[in-house]
């Protein structure tokens, strides 16, 4: 055995540079089967960030990729997306698929097996976006001879001049220039809305609906409707829906049809998101699993599946306490049963064929991969997207989820990465300098899993705490509750008070602390800096940074988020002053990188450019970086390659490592 070669904190080699942790950025997603194969959609970071549909044949032969550059499967509803395609597999002529093009929100069909490889035809009109009469796709499903979805609608110029209905798309192609063509299946009067779920027997169709001023983890309804229609290819029609389940204080996450025909739902009446089988004339629920642990979480984007119901009345679900596992639910006993293997969390993601499951997992040892899970012989494996080790693993770090005291004595929950390398190690009276990680959403939550961007640091010798401040989701309905009226607050508060602790305890160094955070998380990381003299610097990411001018400027999907975040609307001005970044730029004294891509929709640069103009005559060190053709999420690899150097550059100065291979940012006032 060699003993690690000594070296300053910060000043270590590795091989894992910027340019490899941009390549494997990102993860498998919306799952599917088409017939026997699993499909799913993958990035391509070295493509423009565009994302890919792959097949696997169920012969086991490799994975492919469906579609060649530049088509790209992402939906912008809501501008966060959702489910961007649905297939089948037909007795001839092989899969039919239906999927979303980025580039211009249409609707395509696809056959890849047909003679001479016909390219996507479209099934919707070309429109602009952003501006009246631009339309966008999710969640969509195949019944008959037309595609049932949600359409989201602009009306006019502005990001909440839009309306989303149930809409049905003929597969023929007579729509594609023709919105006359396009079916409206239920009116407007909901402002948001999930695709439907229809019943085996093809007599009901289920969804999610909520509005204006919550969000979906506030209050959804069930809304079930019966399905009239005379027979006719495009005649059928949805009758006058009826709420079922749900309402303002009740957050149903998923609804599903198992195959005896049960109506099933994740909601978290209990507190917690739990699985109920619901009676769809009574609405009576009963829990099927009745656990503080969460089934469901916060409905980012329709099409998120946390339970997916298996041929023998047996259900895959995904649960646990801020990761989840897959396991297989009896809903008639309640036993539970996890899937074996090393993968510690999976994401919202699942499709069934016949007794096989198949989901999105990672480890702390692997990045996210295709899983399937044999519930016949319980032996699951990876078939898809595997996440090789594209370095040796003895540079990975080795997470420590940990629960931290805040104030008044209430529970934080972290991951803790310290500085790891396998070759190195620093002086005996040497601290580390550590980087407060602040997640997205700000309803949302990290798991401990594998990250290239976290190795990136931890292996230089640079400290990560990922912390699940309260708001996070994964913890329970009241946990996620505590940033109510409380953003800016709550969660500038425990992440400073990790921060503390870690000092406190001799296991970062008090002097070199910084704070790192995109989006929800540049929020607070820019309101840190305002609040306190903790961190010596930070990395602030397509941030929110104006209460009253992310309400005006946002889209629509979040145009109300302040209303439970920081307060209602007769109180935003004060609350805006108390608490904005923008408002408190007199009190930042320390150095900071500011991130941003120009086109924006969710965080618009006008709002980076307003606290910058506050900062205008002060002596404060920073950089300002911004990406055109970027939006909400850096998504090409040269953008992410930048960033990342940025950030690590941006330590190097403030904390005085010892290192010259990466680019110093230009700190000037």
């Amino acid at each position: 055995m060699t003993t690690p070669s000594a070296g300053p904190y910060g000043s270590w080699p590795s091989p894992i540079d910027a340019a490899l942790a941009a390549s494997l950025d990102g993860r498998p997603e919306y799952v599917g089967t088409v017939g026997a194969e699993v499909w799913w959609t993958e990035p391509r970071p070295a493509e423009g960030g565009r994302r890919t549909l792959v097949r696997r044949p169920a012969d086991g032969g490799p994975e492919r990729s469906v579609l060649d550059a530049p088509w790209n499967v992402r939906s912008r509803h809501t501008e966060y997306g959702g489910r961007p395609w649905t297939g089948t597999a037909r007795a001839t002529g092989g899969p039919l698929v239906v999927f979303v093009h980025h580039g211009d929100q249409r609707l395509y069909a696809y056959e890849p097996d047909a003679p001479g490889a016909p390219p996507p035809r479209p099934l919707t009109p070309l429109s602009p976006l952003r501006v009246g009469g631009g339309l966008r796709w999710a969640d969509p499903v195949l019944r008959g001879g037309e595609v049932w979805c949600v359409l989201e609608e602009f009306t006019g110029p502005g990001p909440t001049d839009v309306r989303r209905v149930v809409a049905a798309v003929p597969l023929d192609g007579s729509a594609a220039d023709d919105r006359s063509a396009v079916r409206e299946l239920t009116d407007d009067r909901h402002r948001f809305t999930t695709g439907p779920r229809i019943s085996p027997d093809g007599r009901f169709a289920a969804r999610l609906v909520w509005d204006h001023p919550r969000m979906p983890w506030d209050g959804t309804e069930l809304l079930l409707a019966e399905v009239v229609g005379s027979g006719g290819a495009g005649s059928d029609v949805l009758a006058e829906p009826r709420s079922v389940l749900g309402g303002p204080e009740e957050a149903v996450a998923q609804v599903e049809w198992a195959a005896d025909g049960a109506l099933l739902a994740v909601s978290d009446r209990g507190g917690w998101w739990n699985p109920y089988r619901v009676d769809p004339d009574t609405g009576e629920a009963v829990n099927l699993c009745p656990r503080e642990e969460e089934f469901g979480g916060p409905l980012w984007k329709p099409g998120l599946a946390w339970i997916a119901p298996l041929p023998d009345r047996l259900l895959a679900v995904l649960h646990g306490q801020g990761s989840s596992v897959l396991g297989v639910l009896d809903p008639d006993t309640g036993d539970l049963v996890d899937a074996a293997g090393p993968w510690t969390a999976w994401q919202p993601t699942l499709a069934v064929h016949g007794t096989r499951v198949y989901g999105v997992a990672a480890s702390p040892r692997s990045g996210y991969e295709v899983v399937e899970l044999d519930t016949a012989s319980g032996h699951a494996r990876v078939v898809g997207a595997r996440a090789a080790a594209p370095v040796d693993p003895a540079y990975y770090p080795e997470p420590q989820s940990r629960t931290f005291l805040g104030p008044g004595g209430r529970e934080i929950h972290a991951h803790v990465y310290p500085p790891h390398h396998p070759d190195r190690a620093a002086p005996a009276d040497e601290l580390p300098p550590y980087v407060v990680w602040a997640h997205g959403g700000p309803t949302d939550h990290v798991p401990p899993v594998l990250d290239l961007h976290i190795a990136y640091f931890t292996s230089r010798g640079i400290g990560v705490v990922e912390v699940n401040y309260g708001g996070s989701s994964g913890y329970g309905r009241p946990y996620r509750e505590r940033l109510r009226e409380q953003w800016g607050v709550v969660d500038v508060e425990d992440c400073a008070a990790v921060a503390r602790a870690l000092a406190a305890e001799g296991t970062a160094d008090p002097d070199r602390l910084a704070i790192r955070g995109a989006s929800a998380g540049g929020w607070t990381a820019a309101a840190s800096l305002a609040a306190t003299d903790l961190y010596a610097c930070a990395a602030i990411i397509y941030p929110v940074l104006d209460l009253r001018g992310f309400a005006e400027e946002t889209h629509d999907l979040e145009s109300h988020y302040v209303d439970g975040l920081a307060g209602p609307p007769r109180t935003l001005a004060v609350r805006c002053r108390e608490r904005s970044p923008v408002a408190r730029a007199d009190r930042i004294t320390a150095p900071f990188v500011l991130l941003q891509g120009l086109d924006d929709p969710v965080c618009p640069p006008a709002q980076a450019e307003r606290f910058l103009a506050a900062l205008r005559g002060r002596s404060v060190p920073h950089a300002y970086i911004t990406f055109a053709g970027e939006g909400h999420g850096f998504r090409r690899a040269q953008t992410m390659v930048r960033a990342l150097e940025a950030e690590l550059g941006l330590y190097v100065q403030v904390f005085g490592l010892d290192r010259t291979d990466v680019p110093r940012p230009a700190l000037e006032p």
